[in-house]
């Protein structure tokens, strides 16, 4: 899928759904699925890798490439659902987006969504800027790096590099959580994206995913088996200003995310369920 063509679809139908159709290898053969979709996924690093290495990497590139992650998903199987894009469409201007974090697959299909609106970047962890294939892909993106050594040094970090972004008109995604989980707790949710939305005097964009399509690996967390009857859930909220010490908008990001993954069938911790 061109990532032309998909970005006028999320700008004119403000959703996305795969469209039915018959996956007869994928049906027939057992594993299939899951070694399909990590030989696209790798040929899609890989490219985007030498790409990035010869400075070829475009906010254009990146979006195709994360476009065809979308194909990957749908080529394995697995089924994409995008709602809520309403409300964004018709904002002008950066956000900080605000996400549950799932599996790996995240920080893939979000900027094919995201950059159909706006400009956009992450906050990711140091290390994986320095990883052989995929470190080039984001450091390429220049996104928000965090050591996650020191919390308050992490903290200044996305404060001071996060209002700069904000100001020149880049929107910013956020995985509050420390790491990636199938089972959504509030309690590991922090407020840092409201605090950068409050301090950048940007609103802020709840996001619900369920990509639990990708499973944990046990040996290698990154590469688990792939499970086609997962549906792929993305859900976005319309864009919320911060009020006062933004306590309240925290607890409605949190709600938005119970609420939708109670609707899909998606984990939460026990003590936190609506």
């Amino acid at each position: 899928m061109n990532h032309r063509k998909f970005h006028n679809i999320l700008q004119t139908k403000h959703s996305y759904r795969t469209a039915k159709k018959l996956q007869l290898l994928v049906n027939r053969l057992p594993g299939w699925e899951t070694l399909k979709f990590y030989f696209l996924t790798f040929r899609i690093v890989l490219t985007s890798s030498i790409r990035a290495r010869s400075g070829r990497f475009s906010d254009s590139v990146w979006a195709q490439a994360s476009a065809n992650t979308i194909n990957a998903v749908e080529s394995s199987g697995g089924k994409v659902i995008i709602t809520g894009l309403k409300p964004l469409s018709e904002h002008k201007g950066p956000v900080v987006y605000i996400s549950n974090h799932m599996s790996m697959l995240d920080t893939f299909l979000l900027p094919s969504i995201a950059l159909a609106f706006n400009k956009v970047t992450f906050v990711v962890k140091e290390e994986l800027l320095h990883y052989p294939v995929f470190g080039p892909v984001m450091r390429a993106v220049k996104p928000i790096a965090v050591a996650r050594k020191n919390p308050r040094e992490d903290f200044k970090v996305v404060m001071q590099k996060g209002q700069e972004l904000l100001n020149q008109g880049i929107s910013i995604i956020i995985f509050p959580q420390s790491t990636r989980n199938p089972v959504f707790d509030p309690a590991l949710f922090n407020t840092m994206g409201v605090k950068l939305a409050k301090k950048a005097s940007v609103p802020v964009v709840p996001i619900a995913l369920k990509t639990d399509f990708q499973g944990t690996g046990k040996l290698i967390k990154d590469f688990g088996p792939i499970n086609p009857d997962k549906k792929i859930f993305v859900n976005f909220g319309a864009p919320i200003t911060v009020e006062g010490n933004g306590q309240q908008t925290h607890k409605r990001i949190v709600s938005f995310i119970i609420e939708n993954l109670t609707k899909w069938g998606g984990q939460i911790a026990a003590s936190s369920k609506l």
